[in-house]
């Protein structure tokens, strides 16, 4: 880290260790969590003429958490490094610190509040809204949150406004979204809940020929349901979007949806199954209109989703066929160890054109994954985790990820994880 970065992460603990006579309370803990990946066909079938790879990367944070009367906040300072990125005798460091979540809260009353600055949204199974925590960097928002809550019920609004910088005239926003705003609600029913969610994105764009500065909408919404009652649990989300998207030199309107279920039983309190379905929506290759019908899981932890190894939906997969993911999962606990055996069976949701036969399609069916982890808790505030996944690819997967199906494609992972509380004070 920078000699300038130490100072101010010093100079922040002492000011919360000062205050403590007056605050109520103060936690400050710190994580480092390292982690070795083998990558052997990740997130695309293996090419002839390549070679799988190797590497350690590391997260460290400091959070800080602060507490007193109607006032909260937040602070997390991270760097994230490949480990030999920079040089053993290296004088400063190439990645830096950066700020994940920095933000104030207070509270109105006992059910009103609004948080304010850098900060996590996320909601029910993330997929819509999701902290993406499996990336090392993790995924943040610059927004207004406010919040309602009372019984069993909850409403959320929020709003975010992005820029490059303090310009003193209107540029173009490419970066992220321009502006964002979202109603999220959710209510207990006995056994079930369920949430509601509207969501509004806003991403500018330059009119190639007039070269006027203008914002493309679309809207995301749907609800989620979770039901639970003895050993037998479920969820299902339903989500379409509408509105439009800009894509090359065409705008053009959006009608997409999504569609997920699971259902899950615990036959023990060490052994538990499920099975799952979801379908994302996309376009056949033969389809000619410019309308977009692939959904686009916007903010959502992705990872967790459609197979380990990352091959649909985390950075690549969007405004393609869509997909239909068919799993299975079986989990077991036994004391400090947890294991979990999940087969995906994937398949397109729209046609795929045969590159050797253009007026005929493939068959739908894209591959099997099989993803294996294993946890062990070492200590309180260590935990260990590994996996390993293989995918079993048709040709259909070479010919939209390019790749050979015939290699050995398969990825693994062991993963460290430090989380030991630095300091704790409550009045």
């Amino acid at each position: 880290m920078k000699t300038s970065y130490i100072k101010k992460v010093s100079l922040s603990i002492f000011v919360l260790m000062g205050v403590t006579s007056f605050a109520q309370e103060i936690d400050v803990n710190l994580q480092m969590r390292p982690r070795y990946e083998y990558r052997n066909g990740f997130k695309g079938l293996m090419l002839d003429n390549e070679l799988p790879t190797s590497f350690i990367s590391q997260r460290t944070r400091l959070n800080f958490n602060f507490k007193q009367e109607k006032i909260s906040a937040k602070l997390t300072l991270q760097n994230v490094r490949t480990w030999g990125d920079v040089k053993t005798t290296a004088t400063n460091d190439k990645n830096g610190v950066m700020l994940f979540e920095a933000w104030g809260q207070y509270s109105f009353n006992d059910s009103w509040n609004a948080r304010l600055g850098r900060q996590v949204i996320s909601y029910d199974n993330q997929r819509i809204f999701g902290e993406i925590d499996w990336i090392q960097q993790g995924q943040s928002h610059d927004a207004l949150v406010v919040s309602y809550k009372k019984d069993k019920n909850q409403l959320d609004l929020g709003a975010a406004l992005n820029a490059d910088t303090e310009g003193l005239y209107r540029d173009l926003y490419v970066t992220n979204y321009k502006n964002m705003q979202y109603a999220w609600y959710h209510t207990v029913f006995s056994d079930l809940q369920m949430s509601l969610l509207a969501l509004n994105t806003g991403f500018q764009y330059e009119e190639p020929i007039t070269t006027d500065l203008k914002v493309d909408y679309m809207q995301t919404f749907g609800t989620f349901l979770k039901y639970k009652k003895n050993k037998l649990d479920a969820d299902l989300g339903i989500y379409a979007q509408t509105g439009k998207s800009r894509l090359a030199t065409n705008n053009t309107s959006v009608s997409a949806y999504n569609i997920g279920l699971n259902v899950n039983y615990a036959f023990t309190e060490k052994v538990k199954a499920g099975l799952g379905y979801e379908l994302l929506s996309g376009k056949d290759q033969t389809d000619t209109d410019d309308k977009i019908k692939s959904f686009n899981p916007i903010f959502g932890t992705n990872h967790a989703f459609n197979g380990l190894m990352d091959y649909f939906y985390v950075g690549n997969h969007k405004n393609t066929v869509g997909l239909q993911d068919f799993f299975l999962k079986f989990n077991y606990v036994s004391d400090k160890w947890k294991f979990s055996v999940t087969p995906h069976m994937f398949m397109t949701a729209a046609d795929v054109i045969d590159p050797s036969y253009i007026t005929r399609t493939m068959d739908s069916y894209l591959g099997t994954e099989i993803d294996l982890v294993a946890s062990y808790e070492l200590h309180k505030n260590i935990g260990i985790s590994a996996g390993y996944s293989q995918m079993f690819g048709s040709e259909t997967l070479e010919v939209l990820k390019a790749g050979n199906k015939g290699l050995d494609n398969n990825w693994v992972f062991v993963m460290i994880n430090i989380n030991p509380r630095i300091f704790n004070s409550s009045k």
